[in-house]
């Protein structure tokens, strides 16, 4: 299911140095994911942008097994940027069961976001995941591109997933 951009709204002005995001992205290639307790695999991906004139960017993404197809992960929210300032907030759930939020600061057309509050179910597998840090940066190129680090109870910051997208609308 899409999120497509509201052309009959404008974006908050509060949002404007965001707008770079709007819209939808897909990978040509399969991203690359790895953790030192898991075994390396490859997915694609979708993102959603969008708005609705509110102060806010709402956002999707799905994640697919690059081979198999099968669904994988799932996280949607809002992103919203502190008047005034570079200052921008992800609010994400997580099919997982996690829920965070992450903060950080919009340089040019890069973010860099880091955890600031998690939370998860009471079932939630373990080792549960303690640190989150993502960068999404528009290439020279056009590209989107998106690095994820992590960290859990037992394994330290490291990268877990690394991807790039086309403007697919």
């Amino acid at each position: 299911m899409a999120c497509p951009v509201n052309h009959s709204v404008e974006l908050n002005p509060g949002l404007l140095p965001l707008d770079w995001l709007l819209g939808t992205w897909e990978c040509d290639e399969p991203g690359e994911g790895c953790f030192p307790t898991i075994k390396p695999f490859r997915y694609t991906e979708t993102l959603h942008f969008s708005h609705v004139g509110q102060p806010v960017i709402n956002f999707m993404f799905n994640a697919f097994h690059a081979e198999s197809k099968k669904p994988l992960h799932r996280e949607c929210g809002f992103i919203r940027m502190q008047p005034g300032t570079n200052r921008v907030a992800f609010i994400i759930a997580q099919n997982s069961g996690l829920v965070e939020i992450e903060e950080g600061e919009l340089t040019g057309q890069q973010l860099n976001l880091q955890s600031q509050s998690l939370a998860r179910v009471s079932f939630a597998r373990e080792p549960h995941v303690q640190q989150i840090c993502r960068v999404f940066q528009l290439r020279p190129d056009g590209k989107l591109e998106q690095t994820v680090s992590m960290a859990t109870d037992n394994q330290p910051l490291v990268q877990h997933l690394h991807i790039v997208y086309r403007r697919a609308s």
